[in-house]
């Protein structure tokens, strides 16, 4: 397991590749890694492997720019191949254990826990640098998402010393009841990347967080 203080509590973005182009989608993750994030996920499961090496390069470079973590979705390849700072696995991607051994000891591993805290236990038990619990509230960022909640954020922070991420819907508006619940970081799709003004979206999330 990795020294997960390079996973500051604050805001992890993930990319939103169904409603946005490339060339927009790069603009607007350079007002919010300016706002300050600590990490930015990609995330394109349509796309194919030149395009998605393409794209992860720019973003990666962004990051880089702004002394963001940067983690890739799914791509045991790819990550290989970039060697970013993380990668993201759920149910039916490369088991942590396997990805712990083709990536090494330092990159960091998130593994998606939905709302099954036994998988939370066996991902942490593996050596997952951190876990993700969601969708908390409804998100048309992912069709028939599983129903978390808060509850399971605040279990877990009891139970294990790593990060915990909340997943799902999550809006400067909601998102108080999963900061009290202990929640390490809020992972956003669209309502950071389709908002008008994503930097100051990210802005209001980070008051929050701050508050707490």
């Amino acid at each position: 397991m990795n020294d997960t203080t390079r996973l500051a509590r604050g805001m992890y973005v993930i990319t939103e590749h169904r409603q946005l182009q490339f060339p927009e989608l790069l603009s607007r993750t350079e007002t919010i890694l300016q706002a300050g994030i600590v990490a930015l996920q990609y995330r394109n499961k349509a796309a194919g492997g030149k395009q998605k090496r393409y794209e992860a390069e720019q973003l990666q470079a962004l990051c880089a720019d702004h002394n963001t973590l940067f983690v890739i979705n799914d791509d045991i390849e790819l990550a290989l191949d970039l060697e970013p700072d993380g990668v993201h696995l759920g149910k039916g991607d490369v088991m942590c254990k396997e990805a712990r051994r083709r990536l090494g000891e330092q990159m960091l591993i998130g593994i998606s826990c939905y709302n099954d805290p036994e998988r939370a236990g066996r991902a942490v038990a593996d050596g997952a640098d951190y876990i993700a619990f969601g969708a908390m509230y409804p998100t048309a960022s992912k069709l028939n998402a599983t129903e978390a909640s808060p509850g399971l954020i605040r279990t877990a922070k009891q139970q294990y010393t790593i990060p915990v991420v909340a997943i799902g819907g999550i809006t400067p508006d909601n998102c108080l009841p999963v900061i009290e619940a202990g929640a390490d970081l809020l992972a956003v799709i669209s309502g950071v990347y389709l908002a008008d003004a994503p930097g100051a979206v990210i802005d209001r999330f980070n008051t929050l967080m701050l508050k707490r």
